[in-house]
């Protein structure tokens, strides 16, 4: 599988617990208990599901996703659309997203 060209996190000080982001693009947000929001990977993009909410994954700044090609524009509008403008999207680098489990 080739790499894609974004990934994305969610600085959590800034999110507002809107949940816009998850009506816009489900596949790659999810709602946590605490009301903030958080990225998450599918299994039907990625092979595995694995959200990035501080118990299965790490959250926030290492909380980071791939964002599946196809759902590219769905991410940016999500981004758009944020009012606490928290949704961080960055281009596809292989060493940030090695540690992102560390």
């Amino acid at each position: 599988m080739a790499d894609p060209a974004l990934m994305v996190w969610i600085d959590q000080d800034l999110c507002t617990g809107d949940g816009i982001c998850e009506e816009i693009a489900p596949d790659v947000f999810q709602g946590r208990d605490d009301g903030l929001w958080v990225v998450k990977e599918t299994a039907s993009n990625w092979g595995a599901d694995i959200v990035f909410d501080g118990e299965q994954a790490p959250d926030g700044a290492r909380g980071v996703a791939r964002v599946p090609d196809s759902q590219i524009d769905t991410v940016v509008e999500a981004a758009e659309e944020c009012p606490g403008e928290c949704i961080m999207i960055e281009p596809f680098d292989a060493d940030t997203f090695a540690k992102r489990g560390a």
